[in-house]
């Protein structure tokens, strides 16, 4: 009797384990090629591990998640240059993909490069981030842990957004508060509106931002009625992805030059293109037409290879 109940405790204990798992599958990789050699490397090789570990074993939310639920994310730091003994500048590449359902394909969500990433690291100094204490006692030593709990949650509100409609809500504003409450110090931005058009504080404010509350749509639509249902009816999920092509240009019509378009539209250009090459050509007229204005920079590859 005793061993019956034991094996039950264990078997509960592993399902709980695995419904209660963190949520990011992330790979932190951090690169320091242009560093003097003057710098130990293995202190990157330590950040690197650390900030792993930061992202990959907290909670960042209270839901559960299975092994294969977890969000496939990566974030490469690249080290750019020493300003002070300990200070370093850097900029952040951020990708995040998401499975699409009844097949292997993984979708891009985020493919964006945050360009102006400075803070503190000394080997083995505690990298942890505490919601409640956002600056923390050192704003460089904070700032790092604060740039990652951000894009973990970013990472998280758009997942959250294209499995229901405005599901990563509670996410952006968990990222607002990391915004409101950022480190401030010589040499970190990025934090508020005057640190430039392309920063955190536009994403997380388009974001969160009423004014388009439509665009949390064209995020569920995009996944969930479009490249959700291509396995099951591809006539009827590309007719769904071109209204969404349609809701997009008109929010880009009522509002011009706002960041949340072209984060979203960054590494969809081919995605977009193997969709639509499929369509008969009144589709792909539209879909060039559409996503010429939507897409500016790649406005050339949509008409050469969708005509």
């Amino acid at each position: 009797m005793q061993v019956k109940k034991y094996i039950f405790l264990l078997v509960f204990t592993l399902i709980n384990s695995a419904l209660i798992a963190q949520e990011l599958k992330a790979k932190v990789t951090v690169l320091a090629g242009r560093v003097n050699s003057t710098v130990e490397k293995k202190i990157f090789i330590t950040m690197q591990s650390q900030l792993n570990d930061l992202l990959n074993n907290r909670k960042w939310t209270g839901d559960g998640f299975s092994q294969n639920e977890k969000v496939a994310c990566s974030f490469i730091l690249n080290i750019e240059s020493i300003l002070e003994p300990n200070i370093y500048k850097a900029s952040l590449t951020v990708q995040a993909a998401r499975p699409i359902y009844g097949t292997s394909y993984q979708s891009a969500m985020i493919n964006f490069i945050d360009a102006d990433v400075t803070f503190k690291y000394i080997e083995f100094q505690p990298v942890e981030f505490n919601e409640s204490r956002v600056q923390g006692s050192d704003a460089g030593v904070a700032n790092l842990t604060a740039v990652f709990a951000y894009y973990a949650y970013m990472v998280l509100g758009l997942d959250y957004d294209s499995f229901s409609p405005k599901g990563g809500d509670e996410y952006y504003r968990k990222a607002q508060n990391i915004v409101n409450n950022a480190p401030e110090a010589k040499n970190i931005a990025g934090w508020k509106m005057f640190d430039g058009v392309r920063n955190r504080y536009w994403l997380n404010e388009n974001l969160i931002n009423s004014r388009y509350n439509v665009f949390h749509d064209i995020i569920y639509n995009y996944y969930r009625t479009g490249l959700d249902k291509m396995s099951e009816n591809e006539k009827e999920a590309r007719a769904n992805l071109l209204q969404t092509l349609t809701q997009l240009y008109s929010f880009n019509k009522e509002n011009p030059n706002t960041m949340i378009l072209q984060f979203f539209m960054q590494g969809k250009t081919q995605e977009l293109i193997g969709l639509f090459k499929k369509g008969n050509s009144e589709e792909r007229t539209k879909a060039i037409e559409l996503l010429s204005v939507l897409d500016i920079v790649n406005s050339s590859r949509y008409k050469q290879e969708l005509q």
